[in-house]
């Protein structure tokens, strides 16, 4: 099959210059036991991607990338329940084992089983199902939708209703269940709280939408492209600040009476969280949703921390169970709920991969979706 290979973490930009995904022939051994074979019909971009790239965090190389998709069920291995070939399925790669302590508490993200299997390059179950010139290629956070097949384990995909376009489905796969998550599992915003979301791109966009099915009141929008507010009011926003603006964060607290209930940070800045912390209300949370490197350190005035209750979290792909969320996600879009096709900005072939990071750095587009077959 074809598929995009990253063999060096770190190459500089312009990515379409220095070419971080090779597109190559690539074996794919079919589904062993709890294991499925998929067809891939699209994946999305996203800034996770975009930071393994850079070298942010690392993972086992070669692999064939992408964790965000969605396909057609081609074979089902031994022992796998609920699903058959013909299915339309969703990937994700929030999805756990199922009976760890992490899992029975609904967070399934936090899986202590298949977790560790994933961050080796290989499926939940410790398999390996790449490989090239009889050398191992590893699997991305044991989904690698950037091919025309994959081998996962049947844990990371969810049935979906067959009328629901491919590449509207992928985007549910990671920037629906973390955006829309983070505020409906982890903050469980109510009506007439206010938030204050930094980052509108995929994932931030799907977080605003999901404040405005929740009734908050006040849905504040920053980001460094202004370009992106005429959406973000359109799916929500009730304002928009310039993320560069010198009074920003007291820009937020003048418009919402001493600062918002919660602060969402989508982009993995550090500057982005402290400015979080200083627009909280008293008792307010900050929510740490995107991510950066995995050697950066964020500061902040521990005192006012205590002082002010202020509560500091993170959330992991939407901080619930991936398949009940994303099931229900669905079904929000399908009834005009979620607009998340809103969010597409374009489909490319492999041709484009590379050019489409360079993109995705730049801020210029919110969703580019792979669509691996043409």
């Amino acid at each position: 099959m074809t598929a995009a290979v990253l063999y060096e973490l770190g190459l500089p930009t312009p990515y379409e210059t220095s070419t971080p995904f090779v597109i190559e022939e690539v074996d794919l051994d079919g589904p062993g036991d709890g294991e499925v074979l998929v067809e891939i019909r699209a994946a999305g971009l996203c800034h996770s991607d975009l930071s393994i790239v850079a070298g942010l965090r690392q993972r086992i190389l070669p692999c064939v990338g992408g964790h965000e998709g969605a396909g057609i069920v081609r074979e089902v291995g031994r022992g796998v329940m609920g699903l058959r070939n013909g299915d339309h399925v969703v990937m994700t790669v929030g999805a756990g084992c199922g009976h760890c302590r992490p899992c029975y508490d609904g967070r399934s993200a936090l899986c202590d089983e298949s977790g560790a299997p994933r961050g080796q390059g290989l499926l939940p179950l410790g398999t390996r199902r790449l490989h090239r010139g009889g050398q191992p290629v590893f699997h991305f956070s044991g989904v690698s939708s950037f091919a025309q097949y994959a081998v996962t384990g049947a844990e990371a995909l969810v049935k979906i209703d067959p009328d629901i376009p491919f590449d509207v489905a992928a985007m549910f796969g990671c920037a629906v269940v973390t955006g829309v998550g983070a505020v409906f599992n982890t903050a469980k915003v109510r009506p007439s709280q206010s938030v204050a979301i930094f980052g509108l791109g995929g994932v931030g966009l799907n977080a605003v939408m999901a404040a405005r099915l929740s009734g908050a009141s006040q849905i504040i929008g920053i980001d460094i492209k202004p370009d992106k507010f005429p959406l973000a009011h359109e799916l929500g926003c009730t304002a928009t600040l310039d993320a560069t603006a010198p009074d920003m964060v007291e820009q937020v607290r003048a418009m919402t009476d001493g600062g918002v209930d919660f602060a969402f940070d989508m982009t993995g800045v550090t500057s982005a969280v402290t400015a979080g912390i200083a627009m909280t209300r008293k008792a307010g949370e900050m929510i740490c949703v995107g991510l950066g490197s995995s050697s950066e350190l964020t500061s902040y005035n521990h005192a006012s921390l205590v002082l002010r209750e202020t509560v500091l979290r993170g959330s992991l792909m939407g901080g619930g169970v991936a398949a009940r969320d994303i099931a229900d996600y669905l079904r929000l879009y399908q009834q005009g709920h979620l607009p998340v096709d809103r969010l597409r900005s374009e489909t490319i072939g492999f041709g484009r991969l590379n050019e489409s990071l360079d993109l995705l750095s730049r801020g210029a587009v919110l969703r580019q979706i792979l669509l691996p077959h043409g």
